[in-house]
């Protein structure tokens, strides 16, 4: 029989040759198969009895990722914010005033409230437990799925001090309640004996936990960091200014480097608005004051607490609701956003600057540096570890929370306000001018390098020890073109003043075709793009006339280099010619002179003996023959040349340059006032 026929003889039984006929009701009934249908391979060894149910906590051990995000230090430290969230929901709800946080010798982390305590009477669905051991073994146990107990809250899926339990070797419960101490201890989520009553107690109230990550779970060599630890409690300090942590760190565990303090109290009722201040510290801020505020909770809506201020560093976020970190932002963030864009944009259409129309949400939270924390009813987090906020109403609440402060602080403060945005726009044009360059580069991906047709560039194509003069006008060009080393030095002319770049927009910035000619001729692109092994050249020289119009020049080049190519300065790349003023002769004597000091001290030095003294006067470079511009001004050997640094003051530096550069013409009559008594002498 082959297999084929065994089939059918198992699946289609034979039936006798002659049946009696069944009763018409019986006869309706569907036929029942005689053999069970054959086994499909496989399903021998998988039955009923490897269907596995885990009881209590033992979920949390087999599967911590799904708890606490996994098993590295990150989720260690997780543990004591489950603790402490508890302690803070107290806190936050009037019941208690004080947190304590120790960390001993032994590696135990201990948090201590002074709040209600946790209920130790019998649970009314398990009678012989304590409402204490159900909080402390059974997930989706709490008291905060009721609004009743705590208008707001962080721990609302249930999971939080379980989870802790059932990660710790070693856990002990102590509850102050009703003037009575009672304690349980806990290894691995199970009990090591019943509810304990220590008897009365005075002057005591509230929770403590004290527990021992489980090294089975996450390891020997993994433990608490004070300094991790420390800042993790401070920052909740911050976030409900009615609370006072006190912290408390064995000394042996603080290792020489690290400043963690053994003791400390926090206590901070400028809340958010000193978390920032202490954040930023010396950084330069736009503006003069940091934008905050807060919103009691009113009815049904949430509470909402904010500072945020513009910076010159990478803008960050550090958002919270209910006291919980939400590292990945959320809804909240996203209202927070909203709000800081559509009340700069309407102050700019306020106050009639067209240019704030393109500004989006990434310019303006670029260099914003935000706190803001909520506290809402039941909210929605994704994942166990609560790292984003998914509540929709918190956008809302946010956006109406803050809408009338900022419009009313930047009425407030029309200096600042203005400074502010003209700042945002700055980082709009960043954007755009970026988009372009990228669109540029695609474009001309598949083509070969063209450099400028002025460009008359050396003969070797290494950069080190290669030159390049920036002059001042295609006659002056002739001139430097003749006198250079043509080996390792390369000569680019500017006709005229370039665009000031520091009060140009994008769009200008790439219609400007001598900006162009010397980005293309450098190669190393600007800004964010800036690349270092690109530059064509070791030395970038800066030669123009030595009157007032050349200073001029130099000027606009060198605010174009510290915009749009700081690091060329920084990396000691960008020079300064020094042309001489003067030809001074006597007879057979020659000599040059930068100035009218240095002229008046040759004359005095140099040209002492008989003869008429010949003085000629320079009116521009173009004027120099090609032999005179190489031996004052282009030769190595004879040469100075004066470097371009900036000054280790670079808040003082870019104000400068916004005051002198910028878009605002009274910062420079400004400053005109301020120095115009210790003016001698006026080159007009």
């Amino acid at each position: 029989m082959d297999d084929q026929d065994l089939f059918a003889s198992i699946s289609t039984p034979q039936q006798p040759a002659a049946k009696p006929a069944e009763p018409a009701a019986a006869a309706s009934r569907p036929a029942t198969p005689a053999v069970a249908p054959a086994p499909r391979s496989g399903e021998e060894s998988y039955n009923a009895a490897d269907i596995e149910v885990l009881e209590g906590l033992e979920p949390v051990r087999r599967r911590p990722g799904m708890y606490i995000g996994g098993t590295d230090e990150k989720a260690l430290h997780h543990l004591f914010a489950e603790v402490i969230d508890n302690s803070m929901d107290e806190a936050v709800a009037g019941h208690a005033t004080f947190i304590e946080v120790e960390l001993d010798a032994e590696g135990f982390l201990s948090v201590t409230d002074n709040g209600r305590g946790i209920p130790v009477d019998p649970h009314p669905k398990y009678k012989d437990k304590s409402a204490l051991e159900v909080i402390m073994t059974t997930l989706h146990a709490g008291g905060k799925f009721d609004s009743k107990v705590y208008e707001t809250s962080g721990g609302l899926h249930g999971v939080g001090v379980s989870v802790v339990n059932a990660l710790s070797d070693l856990l002990e419960v102590e509850v102050a309640r009703g003037r009575k101490l009672f304690r349980q201890r806990f290894s691995r989520g199970l009990p090591q004996g019943g509810l304990e009553n220590l008897g009365d107690v005075h002057n005591r109230r509230g929770t403590r936990v004290r527990f021992h990550p489980d090294p089975q779970i996450f390891g020997k060599d993994v433990k608490f960091e004070p300094a991790r630890l420390f800042k993790m409690a401070r920052s909740k300090a911050y976030l409900f200014g009615g609370v006072e942590i006190r912290w408390s760190c064995a000394p042996e565990l603080i290792s020489g480097k690290d400043d963690t303090p053994t003791k400390a109290v926090f206590h901070f009722p400028g809340g958010l608005k000193d978390y920032l201040a202490a954040s930023l510290g010396s950084d330069f801020q736009v503006t003069r004051e940091i934008f905050s505020g807060k919103t009691e909770k009113q009815g049904g809506h949430g509470a909402v607490e904010w500072a945020v201020s513009w910076f010159g560093g990478d803008g960050f976020v550090q958002s919270y609701c209910n006291t919980i970190p939400t590292p990945d932002g959320g809804t909240h963030e996203l209202g927070f956003r909203s709000v800081l864009l559509r009340g700069l944009k309407a102050y700019g259409e306020l106050i009639g600057n067209k240019r704030a129309a393109i500004v989006t949400g990434d310019d303006v939270m670029i260099s914003a540096a935000g706190m803001l924390s909520v506290f809402i009813r039941e909210p929605e987090f994704v994942g166990q570890t609560k790292d984003r906020l998914a509540t929709v109403e918190a956008q809302r609440i946010v956006d109406s929370a803050i809408r009338d402060a900022f419009d009313h602080w930047l009425a407030a403060n029309p200096q600042e306000s203005s400074k502010l945005l003209d700042w945002v726009i700055a980082r709009a044009d960043e954007r755009l001018k970026r988009r372009q360059e990228k669109e540029v580069s695609r474009k001309s991906a598949v083509r070969k390098l063209r450099l400028p047709g002025k460009l008359a560039d050396c003969t070797q194509t290494a950069a080190q020890g290669a030159e390049l003069f920036i002059v001042e006008g295609d006659s002056a060009g002739g001139s430097a073109k003749q006198a250079r080393n043509r080996a390792s030095q390369a000569v680019l002319p500017l006709r005229g003043k370039i665009l000031n770049v520091a009060s140009a927009g994008a769009d200008k910035l790439a219609s400007s075709q001598q900006i162009t000619d010397l980005v293309q001729a450098l190669g190393c692109g600007t800004r964010s793009r800036y690349r270092e092994e690109d530059l064509r050249y070791d030395r970038i020289i800066i030669m123009t006339d030595a009157d007032v119009d050349g200073a001029h020049i130099a000027t606009l080049l060198i605010t174009f280099f510290y915009q749009e190519m700081p690091q060329l300065i920084r990396n000691g790349h960008l020079y300064l010619a020094v042309p001489p003023l003067y030809r001074i002769s006597q007879g057979g004597k020659v000599a040059y002179a930068r100035d009218d000091a240095h002229k008046d001290e040759l004359l005095r030095t140099e040209f002492t003996g008989r003869g008429k003294i010949e003085i000629g006067r320079f009116k521009g470079l173009g004027e120099m023959m090609a032999s005179q511009l190489k031996e004052t001004t282009m030769d190595k050997g004879k040469r100075t040349l004066l470097r371009v640094e900036i000054h280790d003051d670079a808040d003082a530096t870019k104000a400068s340059v916004d005051a002198l550069m910028g878009t605002k013409p009274e910062l420079r009559f400004r400053f005109i006032q301020e120095r115009a008594e210790f003016v001698e002498e006026l080159d007009i």
